[in-house]
């Protein structure tokens, strides 16, 4: 037992020492492998980062290859509000087997064909429309200033296409929603924070619509002599998920002016822009990179005499049509490339002056009916931009 116990306690005394450098042996084999993991993950990332920047460019090559300034049509189904008037005929018609063409009847049996980039047929689906869009939507994470327009006559279905229905959301809700899924996807390599602000622009007059007021702004170049453009006293509200998003939609939608015309009980007598900026920032290198999302639903034209426009809605649809007009000049001088673009012919182009310019990305959604009541096209240059009128 003496034999024994000295044997013990010599085993007691020693193993400390055992102990001590079985942990030391063991920490150089934990180190090891973890230096050695370190290694893997860092090339997977390097691997990573570089399959990104490749998907980005491949990407960005695909909406150069579809063009930076987009037409879409969008023709609007016969609704039962629509069917009201007798003598109606069909005068606009689609191609199901070309999804480009779009084919307007002008009288005594002649017909007009019209290429455009895409044209959705009347049963078309919002989701349909928004799959033309989402590409932009990326550009603008990407650091690119994006505009996209619905653009018609009044109760062509404009604010349909852009807003939407709780049960079937428009253009802005599904972009809005695309772009922070996307910020989600890329939060292990990026941080970014997304702003917001909304506007109206009635009778040329600059509204603020997250404003209780509705407080009057102006555009003035901004103080820091980078030559932008800024709307002093404009709110701009830092965002963190889509349902913060959907609550200043909502509050933006109920301050915008609307009135009834002869054509539409609840016609937009003004142009609507959510202006959402992204900035993020390369969590590696600390690169930066800025955003622009403009969201725009314009004023619906109409025909002063068909409208019963007179006193302040003649003043108003002047204005419209004027505004209307100066867009369409804008966008013709960016697409032939010309030295001047009037920009300062109207608020609306002014104020979207830095994401009109080159290099920027544009669709113009165009609206339109299929009945000779309620619509006529005029055709000044299809690749640019499409005038709409009531049928005369």
């Amino acid at each position: 037992m003496k034999t024994d116990y000295a044997s013990l306690r010599s085993q007691v005394r020693n193993f400390s020492d055992f102990y001590g450098a079985a942990i030391t042996d063991a920490k150089k084999q934990i180190s090891a492998a973890m230096s050695e993991m370190s290694e893997a993950n860092k090339d997977l990332l390097e691997k990573y980062r570089k399959e990104v920047a490749l998907r980005r460019k491949y990407h960005e090559q695909l909406v150069e290859l579809k063009g930076n300034i987009r037409v879409l049509c969008r023709v609007k189904p016969v609704l039962k509000e629509d069917q009201h008037e007798e003598g109606q005929s069909v005068v606009v018609t689609t191609d199901p087997n070309n999804e480009s063409a779009l084919s307007v009847l002008k009288g005594q049996g002649r017909s007009h064909n019209f290429e455009l980039d895409r044209v959705f047929h009347p049963q078309a689906t919002q989701e349909e429309v928004f799959q033309e869009i989402e590409p932009l939507v990326t550009s603008c994470i990407d650091g690119y200033h994006v505009c996209i327009f619905a653009y018609g006559q009044t109760g062509s279905g404009k604010t349909y296409t852009m807003e939407g229905s709780t049960e079937n959301p428009g253009i802005n809700q599904r972009a809005l929603k695309h772009l922070f899924s996307e910020i989600e996807d890329r939060k292990d390599m990026w941080t970014y924070t997304v702003t917001v602000s909304s506007v109206e622009i009635y009778n040329e007059v600059l509204r603020d619509l997250l404003s209780k007021d509705g407080e009057k702004l102006d555009i003035k170049i901004n103080p820091d002599g980078t030559g932008q453009l800024h709307v002093p006293g404009l709110r701009v509200i830092e965002v963190k998920s889509f349902q913060h998003i959907k609550k200043l939609l909502a509050q933006a939608r109920r301050n915008r002016i609307t009135f009834g015309t002869q054509m539409n009980q609840h016609s937009s007598r003004s142009h609507a822009l959510l202006m959402t900026t992204v900035v993020g920032i390369d969590l590696a290198s600390g690169a930066k990179t800025t955003g622009k999302l403009n969201l725009v639903d314009l004023a619906g034209s109409e025909r002063v005499w068909k409208s019963g426009a007179e006193g302040e809605r003649l003043k108003e649809a002047q204005n419209i049509n004027r505004s209307l007009l100066a867009l369409g000049d804008v966008i013709q001088a960016l697409r032939g490339k010309e030295k001047h673009i009037p920009f300062r012919n109207s608020r609306l182009t002014y104020l979207l002056q830095d994401s009109l310019g080159k290099g920027n990305k544009t669709a113009m959604v165009v609206q339109v009916g299929t009945h000779d009541s309620t619509v006529r096209l005029i055709h000044t240059d299809y690749n640019v931009c499409i005038s709409i009128y009531v049928y005369s």
